[in-house]
């Protein structure tokens, strides 16, 4: 686990948080004044909240941004009695917002964020502004999704490589050493931008994944779509109404290999039909790190007009 008060040379000097109320040490980045809206910062894998610390160096001056680590990721603790299936986390993130009692959010989602984060949007439709997608995906009962999600599965080396390796019999133990392999991980996935590659970097993203039982959540979350273990949150007709009628904004890098444009915008599209979408020229699944800047005024140009 990484040191709560680590800041990776200067590069996330957020004062840690953390809550009890997911039922595990759960840490949260909580920046910005108490009393403005809320941007709730939803991470995937195998990242943590690093993954917006220039999103909330842009945002924070005006609004309450939090961003919490999922179980088994960044500064969150990695219980070794728990299951790490996409229920679970919706489970975790529901209990920290009601505990913080956060209201008027503005979810911004990215890879296993998007399912996770729309999760508590069909739980809590009243909670959420707005809804912001950065390369994550936004299921929400639409009858495509699982053809959606198979089609992408067949074109993605990612999971490509989480099937084969549950049917060899090494997915745990190859995503066991992620703090070994964590560069391959994160370029298989796709980041574009090469120069991103230093030290400090690449010990911000690996170093929580010291040992194989640090890579629970890592291993979980592969190992849950190459056995069927997920359950994407379905809401009812009143979420449902409510949450098609929030503004809303995607933003995508085009070069993602993981979750490609084609299968994954029109889930957006359908619950948003008016909404605008940004295709980022040169940004891979890692848009945060390929694009930092682009997305942080596009998001905050967004929620200034909304």
């Amino acid at each position: 686990m990484i040191q709560p008060t680590e800041t990776f040379g200067g590069s996330f000097p957020f004062a840690p948080h953390f809550s009890d109320a997911p039922g595990f040490r759960m840490h949260y980045v909580d920046e910005g004044p108490r009393e403005a809206g809320v941007v709730l910062c939803l991470h995937g894998e195998p990242t943590w909240g690093y993954l917006f610390r220039h999103l909330i160096a842009a945002l924070s001056g005006g609004h309450r941004v939090v961003v919490p680590d999922h179980m088994g990721f960044g500064k969150s603790a990695t219980p070794p009695d728990r299951s790490y299936w996409l229920q679970d986390h919706i489970d975790n993130l529901e209990r920290l917002v009601l505990s913080l009692d956060l209201r008027d959010i503005t979810l911004v989602m990215h890879d296993f964020g998007g399912p996770t984060g729309m999760g508590l949007a069909a739980r809590h439709p009243d909670r959420i502004r707005r809804v912001i997608s950065t390369n994550g995906p936004t299921p929400f009962g639409q009858p495509d999704l699982i053809e959606r999600v198979t089609a992408n599965a067949r074109v993605s080396p990612w999971f490509q490589w989480i099937a084969q390796a549950e049917n060899n019999g090494n997915l745990e133990a190859v995503l066991g050493q992620l703090g070994f392999n964590i560069l391959s991980t994160l370029k298989l996935n796709g980041f574009e931008n090469n120069a991103l590659i230093a030290d400090t970097w690449l010990s911000a993203y690996g170093s929580h994944f010291a040992s194989p039982a640090d890579c629970l959540g890592a291993i979980g979350w592969a190992k849950g779509f190459a056995t069927g273990r997920h359950r994407f949150e379905v809401p009812d007709a009143a979420a449902a109404r409510a949450i098609r009628a929030k503004p809303a904004l995607a933003i995508w890098g085009v070069a993602d290999r993981t979750l490609h444009a084609a299968h994954f915008l029109p889930l957006f599209t359908a619950l948003f039909p008016k909404a605008p979408v940004h295709r980022l020229v040169g940004a891979g699944h890692y848009c945060l790190e390929d694009a930092p800047d682009e997305v942080a005024a596009l998001i905050t140009r967004f929620i200034n007009r909304t």
